[in-house]
């Protein structure tokens, strides 16, 4: 099992790979804003594990267990994203807080939010009945002086 820094580096390198077809050190370093010495310790640790492989000046590609994770991890942060839109968080906290927290829930966790935003995403009614709570609830705080 990963590591929450290996599953960073997974998430980060299946991405670049995605986007771009491969993934440098220096591309890496510079996503997760670190230094390529880092990086390189990193990655010598996921070949290490089998989740890539790597040779020095050559570059690297995952292996199908290092994109299934990759893919899996990528899966969860979009996830999370979407949970935290629909529950109403500003865009603005939504990166930092999913970065929060999304190595400290289960796959169970992870598949009951799931869930959820299916449920709010079929029908946008549900969506609104929500932000009409979250409405009220706003405007009993207001009128009680509580911030």
């Amino acid at each position: 099992m990963p590591t929450p820094s290996m599953e960073d580096y997974l998430e980060r390198i299946y991405m670049l790979i995605e986007d771009k077809g491969y993934a440098r050190v220096s591309d890496i370093a510079e996503a997760l804003e670190v230094h390529p010495s880092s990086v390189t310790k990193m990655v010598q640790k996921l070949d290490k594990s089998e989740y890539l492989i790597y040779e020095k000046y050559r570059g690297l590609v995952l292996t199908p267990k290092g994109k299934k994770i990759g893919k899996r991890l990528v899966y969860r942060h979009d996830l999370l994203e979407d949970f935290m839109k629909i529950i109403g968080v500003t865009n603005e906290n939504i990166y930092v807080d999913v970065e929060g927290i999304e190595h400290h829930l289960s796959w169970d966790a992870i598949d009951r939010i799931g869930d959820l935003v299916q449920y709010f995403q079929e029908d946008e009614k549900r969506i609104n009945e929500l932000r009409d709570v979250q409405k009220r609830n706003e405007e009993e705080a207001d009128s009680k002086g509580h911030i």
